[in-house]
């Protein structure tokens, strides 16, 4: 069956298709899934599942694969990656597409998601020609003088990655693209949500050289495929990004295996009286509503000094108001909707929560036709939902503080810890903050949506273990091997001399 999507820009989204955009189909003889678009409902495709039979025919061929793409070269894999960089941006606009269709992205917001994963391939294929280890100084303690010691680092092997829906393209080459360069094979569950672009992705790297096996995209159920790729004793080691409950599960379960997990966050940004609230304004405006909140580093809590509250709420609440709410592939539409109906009454009910508890709405709420709009609310709690958990929707809360030792404190207040941004002109402030704040990453003046895809991103407490970034995943992605050896003398064989030493010359 074919599915013809004209809204699409004409193209037809489908891994069954014979024409127009071929998107192969993972292998699987489970029931078909129907995908539908977010903001219509439009039946998008009709995607094979996989069962658990054919897991173990993926997994066989995965370290199969694995075994030989272990030996590859660090050119040769830097030489895919980059190829796979540059596909990417020759068809950056049909990713887009897919992206916004799938995801309910805004389109705007979809082509720069496009741009980034073309990016994370190139980082990935300059790192892959660094994964070296370091020489170790041996003779640094007496036991080990005359030994010269070095590091290497080797592949795991077969990496069980599962993306979420919200970057179906970056999300999934954070993973996909360091295990590469490392020199593992991956087995990819994407979001039941969002998987075309995963499976364009796949064939993308099948172009750009990658040999058959070293990537293999599946699709079904996480409680069932997913499970089989944790449990499995194939996989090596495991690469999950999705909610806290099931990342705790699978940290469980996964047992001896390498374990990454990022699991979100309730970010803050600490607003100071001393900030440029024209950029602290216009920054929580991009990092609270970019892709209707559904980013795991999301504004969601403004913690404003007291002396600048109200400057900062008047200015922000017309913006919001002004932001166009409508189809994610009209050009000009800012905030689309969210992944789900059932994730649109979940928000829905915690605002209305929240107002029940007291809090003033401030812009947004629920419109007539029954869609959320990109809401504001304050007078809010640090016990309600919408402070006190990740909301993942177009909600952020404006609270406001004495000083900045209490803004830390809010702050902290919470069970996650990814990133958190402060807005100051004062470099005290901002060192006393950034050694204080309890999170991975802290933003100064910025808020804690910015991330440059190189750099190190993970979170401590609920918010998850490990770390991101091309070589940081690298590292996680590899073992670390330890090689000494003995000098010896190459004259007696035994403990080295200065046998080859010479009277010095006359005059």
């Amino acid at each position: 069956m074919s599915t013809t999507v004209e809204r699409v820009s004409g193209v037809q989204v489908s891994p069954l298709i014979e024409d127009g955009l071929v998107i192969r189909a993972p292998f699987g003889h489970g029931e078909a899934m129907v995908l539908r678009a977010p903001w219509d409902g439009a039946e998008l495709a009709r995607i094979p599942t996989a069962t658990l039979d054919d897991m173990d025919v993926v997994l066989d061929r995965a370290r199969a694969a694995a075994e030989g793409y272990r030996w590859f070269p660090a050119w040769k894999r830097a030489a895919i990656l980059e190829r796979a960089s540059h596909l990417i941006e020759a068809n950056a606009e049909q990713i887009a597409r897919i992206i916004a269709a799938e995801g309910g992205k805004p389109l705007k917001d979809a082509r720069l998601e496009a741009k980034r994963g073309a990016s994370t391939f190139r980082w990935a294929s300059e790192e892959a020609k660094r994964t070296a280890g370091e020489l170790v100084e041996m003779d640094a303690d007496p036991s080990g003088e005359h030994h010269f010691g070095w590091t290497i680092r080797e592949p795991r092997g077969v990496i069980a990655a599962i993306s979420p829906f919200n970057f179906p393209l970056n999300l999934v080459a954070h993973k996909v693209a360091p295990a590469l360069a490392g020199g593992n094979a991956v087995v990819l569950k994407p979001a039941s949500n969002t998987p075309l672009t995963a499976m364009r992705l796949g064939e993308i790297l099948s172009e750009a050289g990658l040999p058959d096996g070293v990537l293999q995209v599946v699709v079904g159920s996480g409680s069932i495929i997913g499970n089989k790729m944790v449990t499995d004793e194939r996989t090596n080691m495991v690469s999950f990004t999705g909610s806290p409950p099931v990342g705790r599960q699978i940290a469980k379960d996964a047992g001896m295996k390498m374990v990454t997990l990022e699991l979100g966050n309730n970010s803050a940004t600490i607003v100071e009286d001393d900030a440029n609230l024209e950029l602290a304004v216009q920054r929580v405006l991009a990092g609270g509503f970019a892709n209707s909140g559904q980013i795991c580093i999301s504004v969601q809590r403004v913690i404003v000094h007291a002396a600048v509250f109200d400057e900062f709420l008047a200015r922000l609440v017309p913006l919001v108001k002004a932001l166009k709410v409508g189809d994610p592939l009209d050009e000009a539409t800012d905030v689309a909707t969210l992944i789900s109906a059932a994730e649109v009454e979940r928000v829905k009910a915690w605002v209305q929560e929240a107002l029940d508890q007291g809090a003033t709405l401030a812009a947004g709420g629920v419109r007539e036709d029954g869609r959320l709009l990109p809401t504001v609310l304050t007078d809010v709690t640090r016990e309600m939902k919408v402070c006190a958990s990740e909301v993942f929707g177009p909600v952020i809360s404006i609270i406001k503080s004495r000083d900045l030792c209490e803004a830390i404190d809010i702050s902290n207040d919470s069970t996650m810890g990814l990133q958190a941004g402060v807005f100051t002109n004062d470099l005290n402030k901002a060192l006393y903050a950034a050694r204080r704040l309890e999170v991975g990453g802290v933003m100064i003046n910025e808020v804690p949506t910015f991330r440059v895809d190189h750099m190190p991103y993970g979170g401590i407490k609920g918010s998850g273990i490990g770390r991101e970034g091309l070589k940081y995943a690298i590292r996680e992605m590899t073992e670390l091997k330890m090689v000494a050896i003995r000098e010896m003398d190459w004259q007696t064989g035994g403990t080295p001399t200065d046998a080859c030493l010479r009277e010095p010359l006359g005059p």
